[in-house]
């Protein structure tokens, strides 16, 4: 069994941002592994840190000098100018116990039947504001439930894309494709309304 690169929701209010992404990483400083540059098959670069519990992976089991798929955070200021934060690798051979009957099937067609492909993004969070203009949307993202009213836990990822301003203030599911350094909504599910 293949293991899913981005989990399926367990919670129908379930906040989050992740997404999976196909590029190489080159490190800014090359003994310093945190920050640097991704760069996908179309040449476009993204700055890219990555968490404390990808680093030692980086350092035992990846080749910075293949192409691999990355398991990210996203983040960004504005709608050109995306950041990603790398969470994890996903790599169906080397890294998790894939079928083995079938090593030799491509990680895209692997991606195809877990219904994800490349630059995928799942945003989960509420729908904060609406530019019918600039055709953008805000969406408020919350570490739990928990910790909602504590203001660093919480963050806004910024999307190109129209939802009627009818649901501001909703509960919203985005399935979103990365462009370059933009996030595109693709879909969107209104789960429910935030304001009690």
């Amino acid at each position: 069994m293949i293991k899913n690169p981005i989990q399926e929701v367990t919670d129908k209010l379930q906040y989050r941002a992740i997404g999976i992404v196909e590029g190489i990483y080159r490190p800014n400083i090359s003994d310093q592994l945190n920050r640097g540059i991704l760069t996908d098959k179309e040449g476009k670069m993204v700055d890219t840190v990555i968490l404390g519990k990808a680093i030692s992976l980086l350092r035992k089991h990846i080749n910075l000098e293949k192409s691999h798929f990355w398991i990210v955070y996203p983040r960004n200021k504005s709608i050109n100018n995306l950041h990603l934060q790398v969470a994890g690798i996903w790599d169906p051979y080397q890294l998790n116990k894939a079928d083995m009957d079938n090593p030799e099937k491509d990680p895209n067609e692997l991606l195809k039947e877990l219904n994800l492909k490349n630059n995928y993004f799942s945003i989960r969070g509420d729908l904060v504001y609406v530019n019918k203009q600039k055709k953008e949307i805000v969406i408020k993202i919350c570490s739990s439930h928990r910790t909602k009213s504590l203001k660093n836990s919480n963050f806004k990822i910024i999307i190109e894309g129209e939802i009627p301003l009818q649901f501001l203030n909703n509960f919203v599911s985005i399935d979103v494709i990365r462009d370059g350094n933009t996030l595109r909504m693709v879909k969107y599910e209104i789960i429910e309304n935030t304001i009690s």
